[in-house]
């Protein structure tokens, strides 16, 4: 072997040798920036990160969307606007937070479920006797029912001049499916440890049952209003009949306090508590979920289906700070 095939087998070597590391240090750069990837868009707190400002700012905690259960969401999830685990872990979060100084609640919501509206509505409340701080609360297209109820430990109230409000009042509703099922040549059999438990056909003693948690969950929505609104309970009780109003209606009837819109009502609280800082956690896209979000609308759907999801969608026999909306 020559001098010059031994230098070119020398070169070829360090070559080799150069493009491997080469390829080992791409691979492990490329790994961990896919596992980092992967670790934030499939955060733990629920698509959302806290990374507040280290200096005086004012929080936005967003209520958008029916207030309920939060659902643990998978990769092709993109139904839920509001995330309630989350939203309590914020709230936690800002609690803590000494360079927190106040809150911005933003709500556009029809209500919800009286459990998560509650819990939501004691959280609330918690961030104010815990920490002192002002809450400010401002209403978009809708804050009606359980979205109202939250917004009662507000000290000041604004609202859109578009928004729908109020509709004080509690819902249990569910579908008497016994015709179909006859059409159908079904029959619902029901072996029960009382007459109570069945549910084959509605009683009146089991709707006067039903009527009493109604009752109580009403009574408990109006002190609520008339703690949050310094109203006497009976003067609720003439505007709570499940009504909605505009934002005219809901100031002259001290629902709320101001009408403006959102930038004119962030100036009005930046200039009285002096901060200019606005901050809400930055949330996170799950992966291939807007590429996929229609996927699941491809597939037919089977006529047991529909029945279940038409079922579903009024949450049979679950108590509702709901506001119905017409079509």
């Amino acid at each position: 072997m020559n001098k010059k095939q031994t230098v070119g087998l020398v070169i070829a070597a360090v070559l080799f040798i150069l493009i491997g590391v080469s390829s080992v240090l791409t691979n492990a750069l490329s790994q961990k920036a896919l596992n980092e990837s992967v670790k934030e868009a499939f955060s733990l707190t629920g698509g959302m990160e806290f990374n507040a400002p280290k200096q005086d700012y004012i929080a936005v905690v967003n209520v958008v969307g029916t207030i309920e259960e939060q659902m643990q969401a998978g990769v092709f999830d993109t139904e839920q606007s509001y995330r309630h685990v989350t939203t309590l872990e914020y709230i936690d979060r800002l609690i803590a937070d000494k360079n927190n100084k106040g809150m911005l609640l933003y709500v556009d919501s029809p209500g919800g479920a009286v459990y998560e509206s509650e819990e939501l509505y004691q959280k609330l409340q918690e961030y104010k006797e815990k920490t002192g701080r002002p809450i400010w609360d401002y209403m978009a297209h809708y804050a009606a029912s359980g979205g109202y109820m939250i917004s009662m430990p507000a000290d000041k109230i604004y609202a859109n001049p578009n928004t729908v409000t109020g509709s004080i009042g509690v819902i249990m509703s569910g579908f008497d499916m016994t015709g179909l099922y006859e059409k159908l040549g079904m029959r619902y059999i029901s072996i029960t440890s009382g007459k109570n438990k069945d549910s084959t056909k509605m009683t009146d003693e089991q709707i006067e049952i039903y009527q009493s948690q109604v009752n109580e969950c009403y009574e408990d929505f109006v002190e609520k209003v008339s703690e949050g609104r310094n109203m006497p309970a009976e003067t609720v009780k003439t505007l709570a009949d499940g009504r909605t109003y505009t934002a005219k209606q809901a100031k002259a009837n001290g629902l709320i306090d101001e009408i403006s819109l959102f930038e004119d009502m962030k100036a009005d609280m930046s200039s009285e508590l002096g901060i200019n800082e606005f901050y809400q956690p930055r949330s996170k896209e799950k992966i291939f979920a807007e590429l996929f979000s229609k996927a699941s609308e491809l597939v037919p759907k089977s006529e047991a289906q529909v029945l279940k999801e038409t079922a579903e969608e009024k949450e049979s026999g679950v108590l509702m700070y709901y506001a119905e909306q017409l079509q």
